[in-house]
């Protein structure tokens, strides 16, 4: 990997990883539907992975891959408590719509 980032400019890895993050921001605001909410929230969390182990292979040391790693667990309880909110979501409201979460108060 360090071979290639060596003919390839990091910044290729920033701008990939920027537009990525930039496209998991804009679906978070604009979209209603929880599952693709949770989507772009992955979306945004993978694309920092990108760019710590781009940055990583770049320097050579595994800080970075560390990183990534323990994102990778951190995403992966966000899914986990994500889908049962939205599971309990649907039993009480029939719909996966964001703006419906007030019901859930009572």
């Amino acid at each position: 990997m360090t071979e290639v980032l060596k003919h390839v400019s990091i910044d290729y890895y920033i701008y990939l990883s920027t537009i990525l993050f930039c496209i998991g921001v804009m679906g978070v605001l604009i979209r209603r539907n929880a599952i693709i909410v949770l989507m772009c929230v992955e979306l945004m969390l993978n694309s920092v992975n990108l760019l710590f182990a781009a940055f990583s292979a770049y320097r050579g040391d595994a800080n970075g891959q560390l990183f990534v790693f323990f994102i990778m667990v951190v995403a992966a309880a966000e899914v986990a408590v994500g889908l049962a909110i939205l599971v309990m979501m649907y039993r009480n409201t029939k719909s996966v719509d964001v703006s419906l979460l007030d019901k859930l108060k009572h």
